[in-house]
Parts: structure tokens; C-alpha cells; sequence
């Protein structure tokens, strides 16, 4: 009978042990010739009310919720190395880099940021979590102007209000103005002159007044350096080197802040 007990002991340590996490603090400890790097990963959880907000490319982005929600602002169809399907994706027509013609269909949830010439499109997604709408604006199109040929996307997730601006022509009117309503965050394209030019985005950015601003959609150095030095007299710049950042309602910053992030295309751990 006692080595009945013994031997059930011992197997239930071993499958204890099976079944049990690795350990991070261990993997991260220094051991004699091992050198173990944790790198953080779009895969990676989120905290409750947290938001992570990942630069991918030119206009594109993954904002993510923490309950696994996915979306990619500014779609092109391709996102790097990864098998991810986002449950949602933008997309503006000013250009090719901003919109794609064959998006994965398994993506469940596709916005084209215009309708039918002239009319423009609305959408209002509700998916629990995350609200994503839209608010109609123009675009400079053969010489011309297409009436509500492209969208600002508004995504409202974990208190937060972020504003992807788009492929923005013109500084919005009044009732655009109002139809977007507060931005905690914004990412807006400072190239300098094939969307706004530098000093018309300030007036918007300041106008806007968002506490966290990411630029996006520079060409050369000097336009996002031009940009910067224009803003830094209303706000405070951020450069780390990092490609994504994580805030939430509670961490905002206290003062309104540029954080620029360096594109980088999305890679599976």
C-alpha cells in the first residue's frame, strides 16, 4: 500500500511539472555563457484598458485591443512576416500604398474610406470593445477635387478616442471638426506636400489638440524634422528607436507629446 502512495506521489510531480509555465524571470536570468533576449511582440497580451498601437509601414498600423481585438489602419495587403488575419482593416483610395484591390477574405470586417464617386461612405462597426467609424473628407483626384473621396477612421477602444487621419487633402471644416469629436491620440502625415502641407497639419494637430500625436507618411528625413521643430513649441518630442507603444486612458501624458515610431513590418515570434 505505501508504494502505491509513493509511486502516485511521484507521478503526480511529474505531471505537475508538465504541466506547469515556463518561467520568464528564469529565462531572463543571467546564466555563464547563455545570453537569453526577451523581445516584446505584437502577440503579446495586453492589461485590461490597455491599448497597443504598432507602426507597420508608410500609413499602416495595428491598433489592438486587450480582449484580442486586431485592426490595420491604411491596408495594403501585406503586413511581413506573419499568419495574422486582422478582424478589421481601413483603407483610403488617394494612392496605392494606402489601399489594396484583393484584401485577404478572411478578414471579417474590410472599410473602404469612400463609396460611390461623390458621396462618399459611412461606417459605424460596432464590435463590443472597439467602435470604429468614420467621418468623410475630400481628395485631390485628376486635377480636381473627389467629394468625400476619402475618411478620417475614428477607433474608440478602452476609453481612448484615436484618430488616423488618412491621406488628408484639406484641413477640415467645421462640421468635420465636430463629427470627430475629441482624439486622445492622432497619427497624421507630415510628408510635407502630397497629403497637407506642414504648417496647415500644425494648425490641424493644434486645433485637434490631442494629447499624443505619431507622425507618419514622411518621405525624407528633413520633412519629418521640419515637422517636429514646428511642434515642439506646444509639444513635447519622443524619439526611442521603438516601433509600437502601449497606452491607455490612465497613462496619457500630462502634457501633449509627439512620440514618432520607425516603421517596421510585422514579424512572428
Amino acid at each position: 500500500m505505501r508504494f502505491l502512495v509513493v509511486l502516485w506521489v511521484m507521478l503526480a510531480t511529474v505531471a505537475s511539472a508538465q504541466d506547469r509555465r515556463p518561467s520568464h524571470c528564469i529565462a531572463l536570468a543571467q546564466v555563464p555563457g547563455i545570453e537569453f533576449l526577451h523581445k516584446a511582440s505584437f502577440r503579446d497580451p495586453l492589461a485590461v484598458h490597455d491599448v497597443r498601437i504598432s507602426y507597420i509601414s508608410h500609413a499602416s498600423f495595428l491598433i489592438q485591443s486587450h480582449d484580442g481585438l486586431d485592426v490595420v489602419t491604411d491596408y495594403t495587403g501585406f503586413l511581413g512576416v506573419t499568419n495574422l488575419v486582422p478582424d478589421v482593416v481601413t483603407m483610403n483610395h488617394a494612392h496605392n500604398t494606402h489601399w489594396t484591390t484583393n484584401p485577404d477574405p478572411a478578414i471579417p470586417h474590410v472599410l473602404p474610406g469612400w463609396g460611390d464617386y461623390g458621396l462618399g461612405i459611412e461606417h459605424h462597426l460596432d464590435l463590443g470593445s472597439m467602435l470604429v467609424r468614420n467621418v468623410s473628407t475630400d481628395i485631390r483626384s485628376f486635377g480636381g477635387v473627389e467629394e468625400k473621396g476619402n475618411s478620417i477612421f475614428v477607433f474608440e477602444v478602452a476609453g481612448l478616442c484615436i484618430g488616423h487621419l488618412g491621406h488628408l487633402h484639406h484641413e477640415p471644416n467645421d462640421a468635420q471638426y465636430a463629427a470627430l469629436g475629441r482624439l486622445d491620440v492622432v497619427m497624421a502625415a507630415v510628408d510635407g506636400g502630397m497629403s497637407l502641407d506642414v504648417p496647415t497639419m500644425m494648425r490641424v494637430l493644434k486645433r485637434l489638440k490631442a494629447q499624443v500625436v505619431i507622425p507618419m507618411h514622411w518621405f525624407e528625413e528633413w520633412t519629418l524634422s521640419a515637422f517636429l521643430t514646428g511642434m515642439s513649441d506646444e509639444y513635447l518630442i519622443e524619439n526611442e528607436g521603438r516601433s509600437s507603444l502601449t497606452m491607455s486612458l490612465r497613462t496619457l501624458p500630462s502634457s501633449p507629446t509627439i512620440k514618432v515610431l520607425s516603421p517596421r513590418y510585422l514579424q512572428d515570434p
